[in-house]
């Protein structure tokens, strides 16, 4: 299997870019990871996510959603708000969070 990027949607959408710098513990952070994968993509307006870390521990993650709705319901979430607080509290030193309504999208992929 190789390995894709998240398809071209038809604008317009909405992503989410949460760049992040992890503090050293990483205790309970792959168990939460997982549950909120589970969950997010429960909510019918997710469209799909990519993820990457640099070798010098910068990670980005962009999550694709079909409107602001969806975004704001995923953000609201209990059980997403309480993995956010322990994120605060044990898991990164720092982050950023920017949103943007996609306008053009397009992609392209090699047949064969």
């Amino acid at each position: 299997m190789s390995i894709q990027p998240v398809p071209a949607f038809e604008p317009p959408y909405v992503m989410a870019v949460f760049s992040n710098a992890r503090t050293d513990d990483a205790s309970g952070y792959p168990e939460t990871l997982a549950r909120m994968e589970e969950m997010v993509a429960t909510n019918p307006g997710y469209l799909g996510y990519e993820s990457a870390r640099t070798p010098g521990g910068l990670g980005i993650t962009v999550a694709y959603f079909r409107d602001h709705e969806s975004l704001t319901a995923w953000r609201e979430d209990l059980e997403h708000r309480a993995a956010i607080k322990q994120g605060r509290a044990d898991w990164y030193e720092s982050y950023t969070l920017h949103v943007a309504t996609v306008e053009r999208s397009h992609g392209f992929a090699r047949n064969g």
